[in-house]
């Protein structure tokens, strides 16, 4: 696979395999913290702008690192971000960026934190522009979710026209961290793209929310 594949993608192997529950999950699922994620959120649609914000914001601190990484310290981003209230996230001076530069239970990249609070203030902006970031964010998808039908992790794409046209827009209106791979593992996290592979016991359950049957 190729090195701009996403990490859930670089991390699965040749197939998936039934757990020792006797469920069959995505290949890229093997740990206690990638278990639940998997199991109630990735893939499942949101459509709430505090979640929407804190997603971005988490995907964006995974680049180059591991999502697992970022999974085991999500409660710590939780609590240094002020559980990823962009308006208070927006108002961050210099002490505060300092005090997050000395936090273990994040991910201490200056870039990052910046970017964070860079992307606080552009998610308002959008806000406001468009009446809520969920009603931009899905309008790159025309506002219902894409119900893939791959076979293994292999065929999944690591950005897609979506996504491409999703990262140039987010960095016309000012967002750091939000290449088009980014955004596409964005859109995998957020629902707006159903890439569970069609063996897993997840794939039929998020089809059925994103036809608002569930």
């Amino acid at each position: 696979m190729g090195s701009n594949m996403n990490e859930r993608q670089l991390s699965a192997d040749q197939g998936n395999h039934p757990s020792e529950d006797g469920l069959t999950r995505c290949a890229w699922v093997s740990s206690l913290v990638s278990y639940p994620y998997h199991d109630r959120e990735w893939g499942v649609p949101v459509h709430d702008d505090r979640l929407l914000f804190e997603m971005l914001l988490l995907e964006g601190a995974q680049a180059g690192l591991s999502w697992e990484t970022i999974l085991k310290k999500r409660d710590g981003y939780r609590r240094a971000f002020d559980n990823f209230e962009a308006r208070v996230i927006a108002s961050y001076d210099q002490d505060k960026i300092d005090v997050l530069l000395g936090d273990a239970g994040i991910i201490r990249n200056r870039l990052k934190i910046h970017a964070s609070v860079l992307n606080a203030q552009s998610f308002l902006a959008v806000q406001d522009s468009f009446g809520s970031f969920d009603a931009y964010l899905w309008g790159f998808i025309g506002g219902a979710p894409r119900i893939n039908s791959w076979r293994s992790m292999d065929e999944v794409p690591a950005h897609t026209a979506e996504s491409d046209a999703m990262s140039k827009d987010l960095r016309k209106r000012g967002f750091k961290f939000v290449g088009s791979t980014i955004c596409y593992a964005l859109m995998q996290s957020v629902g707006m793209v159903n890439d569970h592979t069609i063996d897993c016991f997840r794939y039929s359950q998020i089809n059925e929310m994103a036809s608002g049957t569930a």
